[in-house]
């Protein structure tokens, strides 16, 4: 098993099609309870903005007894469970591909009453502010050069750009704003 260290890399153009690679995927798996597509959030979501190489997913369900029931099919197609350390309590299914050692897409399912618009409003006001993709990115190197084993720690460190950063992105949804608008 490798150490698990956090490497941020620039970003991947592929990501995106590397995204929609494993939505085809697990879809099909899913479809009875996903009540909307399923989403790219992360920072590989978010073009020109450095990120740890691991495709973020989002899938929104009513309930989570839904999906206990696809999880044998997610597992013939190497999606495992496995939540982020330090974050066991806060989603009930976190999923990885290909494997908890080698994972290059995580697929985060929360249920309707979760909050999860929040994480794309984020997402959108990022791919049209690039400034705060540049402070963002800067603060997510400086973190990793820092200590680059220590996940949960850095997740913590990077909270109080993110909580801000969201504050100015509900605005912006608020104001009318929509990810077109520059």
């Amino acid at each position: 098993m490798r150490l698990d260290r956090i490497q941020i890399e620039d970003y991947d153009p592929n990501w995106p099609r590397l995204f929609e690679q494993q939505v085809r995927i697990v879809t099909p798996t899913l479809a009875d309870c996903l009540l909307m597509p399923i989403e790219h959030i992360g920072s590989t979501s978010v073009p020109g903005l450095p990120a740890k190489p691991i495709i973020d997913m989002l899938g929104v369900v009513d309930s989570y007894d839904a999906v206990a029931a696809a999880l044998s099919g997610l597992a013939d197609v190497n999606w495992l469970l496995a939540p982020e350390p330090g974050d066991e309590t806060a989603r009930k299914y976190s999923l990885c591909y290909p494997s908890i050692e080698l994972r290059t897409h995580h697929l985060h399912i929360v249920e309707s009453t979760w909050g999860w618009q929040d994480l794309l409003v984020y997402r959108d006001y990022l791919r049209t502010h690039p400034d705060a993709v540049a402070a963002y990115a800067g603060l997510k190197r400086r973190l990793a050069a820092a200590n680059d084993q220590d996940r949960p720690r850095y997740r913590a460190a990077k909270a109080p750009f993110i909580q801000e950063t969201l504050v100015a992105a509900r605005q912006w949804h608020a104001a009318g704003a929509n990810p077109t608008d520059q």
